[in-house]
C-alpha cells in the first residue's frame, strides 16, 4: 500500500495535488481529521480489492488544533504498519496566497469577521507546523502555473519506479530566483555565456550547437568534474539517511544555457550510479 498525505496552507494548490493523484489511480478523501489516519490507513489495507492500494488524503487547518498537534504520532503510527507513506507539503510566500485568495474571492478557512486575512494566514501557519517539520517532499508553488504544478508532483511522487531517495538535478535562472525547495545549490554564472555569441543566444542547452560551444570551454569542464565529484560522493549517504527527495538545483542567469546544459551531463552521470534521478528544465518552456 502507498499513502500520500497531502497538507499546506490554503490556496498553494491541495486541490490540484489531489486532483493529479486521483487521475493517476489514486482513491482520495479531502479534509480527512487526522485522527482517523491510522485507522484509514489500516481499513485500507484488510478491506481494499486492490493487490496495491494507492490513496492520498488531504490534512488542513480545518481540523481540530488538537488533532493536528499528534500528527507526528499518527505518521509514526501509520508507518508502524509498514506501510509506505509519503507527506507532501505544498506552500506559497504570503504575499502570493493573499492575491489568490483576493482574486478568487474566497474565504479563507480561518478568516473570521474578527480575524483579517493575514492574520488567518499566520495562523495556519502555525497549526500546519507538526506536518511541514516531517514533509518528506515540500513544494513552493509561489511561481508555478496550475499546469507546471501538476508536472512537478507527477514528476516527483508518480515518477518513482522503484523504493528509495528520489533524486532531482533541476536547472533554474536566478532572474526568476532561486527554488526555495533545493536542498543543494550550485551557481554557474561565472562560466562562459553563450547567451553573448548571437549564433546560439535563441538555442539553449539541450541545442547541439551550444552543448559543443560549451564543451570546449575549460572551465565548464572543470566545474562540470568538481560538482560531479562531489554528488556522487555525498549523494549516496543522503540516501542512506533515509532522505525521501533531494533537490540539487544548478543555477546560471537566464536559466537556458549554462545550467541546462550542466544539468543535462549530471542528470546522466547521477543515472548511472544511482536510482530514481530525475531531471528537469524550470524556466525552459
Amino acid at each position: 500500500m502507498r499513502l500520500i498525505i497531502v497538507s499546506g496552507r490554503s490556496g498553494s494548490g491541495k486541490s490540484t495535488a489531489l486532483d493529479v493523484l486521483e487521475d493517476n489511480g489514486y482513491y482520495c478523501i479531502d479534509n480527512l481529521p487526522a485522527g482517523l489516519l491510522p485507522e484509514l490507513a489500516e481499513r485500507a489495507l484488510i478491506h481494499t480489492e486492490l493487490a496495491q492500494p494507492l490513496v492520498a488524503v488531504s490534512i488542513d487547518a480545518r481540523n481540530l488544533p488538537s488533532h493536528l498537534s499528534r500528527f507526528p504520532e499518527l505518521l509514526e503510527e501509520v508507518r508502524g504498519r509498514h506501510i509506505q507513506c509519503d507527506v507532501l507539503y505544498l506552500d506559497a510566500d504570503e504575499e502570493t496566497l493573499l492575491k489568490r485568495f483576493s482574486e478568487t474571492r474566497r474565504r479563507h478557512p480561518l478568516s473570521s469577521a474578527n480575524r483579517s486575512l493575514a492574520e488567518a494566514i499566520q495562523d495556519e501557519t502555525n497549526l500546519l507546523g507538526p506536518i511541514a517539520d516531517l514533509a518528506d517532499l515540500k513544494v513552493n508553488t509561489t511561481n508555478l502555473n496550475l499546469y507546471q504544478l501538476r508536472d512537478t508532483i507527477k514528476l516527483r511522487l508518480l515518477n518513482q519506479p522503484e523504493p528509495g531517495t528520489a533524486f532531482l538535478v533541476e536547472s533554474f535562472g536566478f532572474k526568476r530566483g532561486m527554488p526555495v525547495d533545493a536542498d543543494l545549490v550550485f551557481d554557474v554564472r561565472c562560466l562562459p555565456n553563450p547567451y553573448w555569441k548571437p549564433e546560439l543566444r535563441a538555442q539553449s542547452g539541450l541545442d547541439q550547437p551550444v552543448a559543443e560551444y560549451l564543451a570546449a570551454q575549460p572551465d565548464v569542464e572543470e566545474m562540470f568534474q568538481d560538482i560531479s565529484s562531489y554528488l556522487l560522493k555525498w549523494l549516496p549517504r543522503f540516501a542512506a539517511s533515509n532522505r525521501a527527495y533531494v533537490t540539487i538545483a544548478i543555477g546560471c542567469t537566464g536559466g537556458h544555457h549554462r545550467s541546462v546544459y550542466l544539468t543535462e551531463r549530471l542528470g546522466q552521470v547521477l543515472q548511472k550510479t544511482l536510482k530514481n534521478v530525475q531531471v528537469r528544465h524550470r524556466d525552459l518552456s
